[in-house]
């Protein structure tokens, strides 16, 4: 319970005071820059699926990384409960809830590396032109990237 109270804690902390502090101290290269809020996203998506995603203003995917972190959790809880239960009750089914407790913990665990990774990338895109263009001609096709806007 106290660890789900400091996550929550954790996740109404401003967002900006992280970034702030761990830049401070790494040279002004954009390029270092770039790399450290990289992984800056990606520990914070690593601690609390979503946070990175926030912080990369990709919303719609933070919200579903939290919203599998939620379902997570709660079938986890629910099939520890159910197996807890079969155990007492001597039911032959007990090994199977075991399974299921454990493929919902892989999951759970899954989405916190994945989520991470993800911020990573999408730390690294962030400046990437969000116009692009694909078009089909009759030869072929391709693709256009403003590079004025870099």
């Amino acid at each position: 319970m106290r660890t789900l109270l400091f996550l929550g804690l954790l996740a109404a902390w401003p967002l900006g005071l992280f970034a702030q502090d761990s830049t401070r101290a790494v040279p002004t290269s954009p390029d270092t820059l770039h790399e450290v809020r990289a992984v800056n996203a990606l520990w914070r998506s690593m601690l609390l699926p979503g946070w990175g995603q926030a912080v990369t203003h990709r919303n719609g995917t933070g919200a579903a990384f939290a919203a599998w972190e939620g379902v997570t959790i709660m079938m986890t809880l629910k099939a520890h409960q159910e197996a807890n239960y079969f155990s007492r009750t001597g039911s032959p089914n007990v090994h199977a809830k075991r399974q299921e407790v454990q493929d919902w913990t892989v999951l759970w665990i899954f989405n916190h590396l994945f989520a991470g990774a993800e911020a990573f990338v999408s730390a690294h895109l962030q400046d990437f032109p969000k116009d692009l263009h694909f078009q089909a001609f009759p030869r072929g096709a391709g693709i256009s990237i403003p590079i004025g806007r870099w």
